[in-house]
C-alpha cells in the first residue's frame, strides 16, 4: 500500500542506506521565529507589493530584507 507515494519496503531500505544524509529539523543556535502583526497604510502596502512584484519576491520577503538591511545599517552606526 502506498499512502505517501512510497511502499513500506522502499521506505525501509531508505533507513538502512548509508549514502543518505541525515539533516536535523532544527540546527543548534538557529534563530527562533516569532509571528507579529503589523498594520500598514494602504499606500505603503501598494508600494511594497509593486516593489516585491518587480523583483519577483513576496511581500513578506521584501519586508524582511528591508528590515534586516536597516537594522544592519543602524548597528554599524552605533
Amino acid at each position: 500500500m502506498q499512502k505517501h507515494g512510497i511502499d513500506f519496503h522502499s521506505a525501509q531500505s531508505l533507513w538502512s542506506d548509508p549514502e543518505l544524509i541525515e539533516i536535523p529539523a532544527k540546527t543548534e543556535g538557529e534563530a527562533l521565529l516569532k509571528r507579529v502583526n503589523v498594520d500598514f497604510p494602504e499606500w505603503m502596502l501598494d508600494s511594497l507589493d509593486e516593489e516585491a512584484a518587480r523583483i519577483g519576491v513576496t511581500r513578506q520577503s521584501i519586508i524582511k530584507v528591508w528590515l534586516a538591511e536597516r537594522l544592519e545599517q543602524v548597528q554599524r552606526n552605533v
